[in-house]
């Protein structure tokens, strides 16, 4: 049987001889090239030199910024999380967040408690096959979606325009401080 290179192929028959095949057990050549563009290409860090001989710097920097700019970029940050606007944003989530995680847990937990400690109950059946442990089961389901649902309405009438107003004027004055580049 011949191989797509040209050298024979045993027949299924048992192992090839490494002496049938001697040129396939000499050490790779170093001046193999490969048909891929990129292999060449050294990854930044990796051993090129800079132009000057010199070994380049592990990670260059994006861009050159003044020291003071980033401090007073993250003043501005720290101003815009102690304003009102954000603790409003930010209270109006928990108010929504945190009774809806512990009433969906407590809903969770309820209907894992009762199918294990009220077997019974839960095999009473509501009509036909169908009984109250797969009613409480597809309830999961649901008040999963709903409470999806009443997230992504509340957020989006009472957080979303707030928040991105916010988020606009801290970018508006984070590119003042920055000297109108971004």
């Amino acid at each position: 049987m011949q191989s797509s290179n040209g050298r024979s192929r045993g027949a299924g028959d048992g192992p090839e001889r490494a002496s049938e095949h001697p040129e396939d057990h000499n050490p790779p050549a170093r001046d193999v090239t490969y048909e891929d563009p990129w292999y060449d290409a050294l990854a930044s860090g990796w051993g090129e030199l800079d132009g000057t001989g010199r070994r380049a710097p592990t990670v260059p920097p994006a861009r050159r910024e003044r020291s003071g700019t980033a401090v007073h970029a993250r003043d501005v940050y720290v101003a815009v999380q102690r304003s009102a606007a954000f603790q409003e944003v930010r209270d109006r989530y928990r108010r929504f967040v945190v009774p809806g995680v512990i009433g969906f847990l407590l809903w969770y937990v309820g209907y894992v408690v009762m199918a294990t400690t009220m077997p019974g109950l839960m095999a009473r059946p509501v009509a036909g096959a169908v009984n109250v442990g797969m009613l409480a089961g597809l309830g999961q389901f649901l008040s999963t979606f709903l409470l999806t649902w009443a997230y992504s309405r509340h957020a989006r009438l009472r957080r979303d325009r707030a928040a991105l107003e916010l988020r606009w004027e801290t970018q508006e004055l984070t590119r003042g401080v920055q000297g109108g580049t971004s």
